[in-house]
């Protein structure tokens, strides 16, 4: 087995925000020289999550609109100030993994990845593990 691995460097702008990593984790693949096996994507942050979905703008407001409403900034939590973060970020989990063929992301038509920063603006890392 084949195992390669880089991180991906992102920069959130705002409290919560979802940044499309697609051709990061495309350039991760290109350098591994890896054609055929899994790709793995994984944020080691408590306060952020790993989502496959659609790159359409009135969506991703949607989903971010959404997840303000069923959990909310402030809502008497015990543990502080990004309680609400790390809800989110526990509700949507940490990781996505996803085939690889012939050196390309098996996704569908309208699938992208998406990192979702629930406690910023930060600097993050997000791991990108390709096994074959």
């Amino acid at each position: 087995m084949n195992v390669f691995y880089d991180e991906i460097k992102i920069r959130s702008n705002d409290q919560i925000e979802l940044v499309d990593i697609t051709s990061e984790v495309q350039k991760v693949i290109n350098k591994s020289k890896i054609s055929d096996g899994i790709v793995l994507i994984y944020t080691r942050h408590t306060t952020a999550a790993i989502i496959i979905n659609e790159a359409e703008s009135r969506l991703m407001t949607d989903m971010i609109n959404s997840l303000k409403k069923w959990i909310p900034i402030s809502a008497g939590y015990r543990h502080g100030g990004n309680a609400h973060s790390h809800i989110k970020a526990s509700f949507i989990g940490p990781s996505e993994t996803i085939p690889l063929l012939k050196g390309n992301l098996k996704l569908g038509t309208w699938q992208s990845i998406f990192f979702a920063e629930f406690d910023g603006p930060r600097s993050r890392n997000v791991l990108v593990q390709i096994l074959s």
